[in-house]
């Protein structure tokens, strides 16, 4: 039995809980109190971070590399694009993932002005101008690697996603998704 060291808060946690569901595998969660880690954590993760994928013998760290193994592990449904270009796009909106979260940060935590973040969900409505997901014609990691701080931009950082038009109907096709729909009601009850 797979179980993940979580926390229901963390962004990066619900990228796992996000593709977990969405391949239907059965897991356990053990939550984390960001705020008092225990001891024990920095056996299962040097850095002390969430999440932590636990298998008994094999204990995997970051949230991107679970994300790889889980689809290596259980390919159906497939979540990377069967076109290379499509496949690249993936990787890319990884590699380009800090340019995005960089911003969240310090407008969440921070308290700088939201206008740099702004920008940055404009290049991603910019994107889904042409597309339905953010690297191409379906929905894969890419998709999974974002929506967890689309979700929280309005609550966190008081940005009103309705001007961006593209990111909103990516948004609500996202949220039709049981996987997404189910985040969206851990958003909504730690945002009260």
């Amino acid at each position: 039995m797979i179980t993940l060291y979580d926390a229901a808060r963390c962004p990066y946690c619900a990228r796992v809980r996000i593709l977990l569901a969405e391949k239907e595998i059965p897991f356990e969660t053990v939550e984390i109190d960001l705020e008092n880690r225990p001891a024990w954590l920095y056996e299962k993760n040097p850095v002390g971070k969430v999440p932590v994928l636990d298998e008994g013998d094999f204990v995997l760290p970051e949230s991107r590399v679970i994300m790889e193994y889980l689809e290596e592990r259980f390919p159906e449904p497939p979540l990377l694009p069967p076109q290379p270009a499509e496949r690249a796009l993936v990787r890319l909106r990884f590699e380009r993932f800090d340019d995005f979260s960089r911003p969240y940060y310090r407008v969440v935590f921070n308290g700088e002005p939201a206008g740099v973040l702004d920008a940055e969900l404009a290049k991603l409505d910019a994107a889904l101008a042409g597309s339905p997901y953010l690297a191409g014609s379906q929905f894969s990691l890419a998709d999974i690697a974002y929506v967890p701080w689309i979700v929280r931009a309005e609550a966190r950082t008081h940005l009103d996603l309705g001007r961006h038009a593209n990111l909103r109907a990516w948004l609500g096709r996202l949220s039709e998704r049981r996987s997404v729909a189910a985040e969206l009601e851990i958003v909504a009850a730690i945002s009260t």
